[in-house]
């Protein structure tokens, strides 16, 4: 299982970032282990983060998004590509994969 989280680092001791579309960054783990750090093009600009970040997402044949936070833009978008979402807060990235 392909696994992205929303991360405000770019290695597995980062904190999960509070903000899906917005995140400065994504971790692509497989199996537990890193496979790609993603500096996210769409953490800054005008609306649209949520929709983007899940067809980036899905690009990556990713099965998991997890986020301290995600919003119904991106609920929806995860959703319409059969991509699972959790929301997950307060933990480093480490914790949870």
């Amino acid at each position: 299982m392909k696994i992205a989280i929303a991360s405000e680092g770019q290695d597995k001791n980062s904190e999960i970032s509070s903000k899906g579309g917005r995140a400065p960054y994504y971790l692509i783990f497989e199996d537990k282990k890193l496979l790609e750090a993603i500096k996210n093009p769409f953490a800054t600009g005008s609306g649209g983060a949520g929709f983007s970040v899940a067809y980036m997402l899905a690009d990556k044949k990713v099965d998991l998004v997890i986020a301290g936070k995600i919003g119904g833009n991106m609920e929806t978008a995860l959703k319409e590509k059969g991509i699972e979402f959790k929301d997950e807060s307060d933990k480093k990235i480490e914790e949870v994969i």
